[in-house]
């Protein structure tokens, strides 16, 4: 198990070269809003743990491990922020909170999370649930009684 701020480099740097294709210091320090300095110190501590190949006044690659683990922070990020998008939180919101809960996380809660949120996105017709859950968070109100369904 890694540290949240080992995992939170190794997703950025992924998140970086997924979109410019290679990345380096100033990206990296520009990702996670840190000095570059401090983003220089963390690479070479990646890179003595084997998770990324850098080297000074140049780009900065993960190494297949590091990618291993960077994909998987992703997945878990991406699978929290769309659960959150699901029950109507705000994108800047649900951005915000997969990072802080993505490291918190058990595999098994992740793995039954990304089943849910694949299935509600793959649903053959929107759920009505769904709908109606919408029209909770508007008025308050159900739109009808399942209890009385019985």
């Amino acid at each position: 198990m890694y540290s949240k701020s080992v995992e939170d480099y190794l997703e950025a740097i992924y998140n970086i070269i997924l979109r410019k294709g290679y990345a380096r210091t100033k990206d990296i320090s520009m990702e996670l809003n840190i000095r570059s300095p401090s983003v220089t110190e963390m690479l070479k501590k990646l890179d003595d743990m084997d998770l990324v190949n850098y080297e000074r006044y140049s780009g900065v690659t993960l190494t297949p491990r590091g990618e291993r683990i960077a994909k998987s922070v992703k997945t878990r990020h991406d699978t929290i922020r769309k659960l959150l998008r699901i029950i109507m939180v705000s994108d800047k919101t649900a951005e915000r909170d997969a990072c802080k809960i993505e490291h918190e996380m058990s595999p098994e809660t992740i793995e039954q999370l990304t089943k849910f949120v694949r299935f509600v996105e793959n649903a053959p017709i929107y759920p009505k649930w769904l709908e109606h859950f919408k029209e909770f968070c508007r008025t308050g109100e159900y739109i009808c009684d399942y209890r009385d369904k019985n």
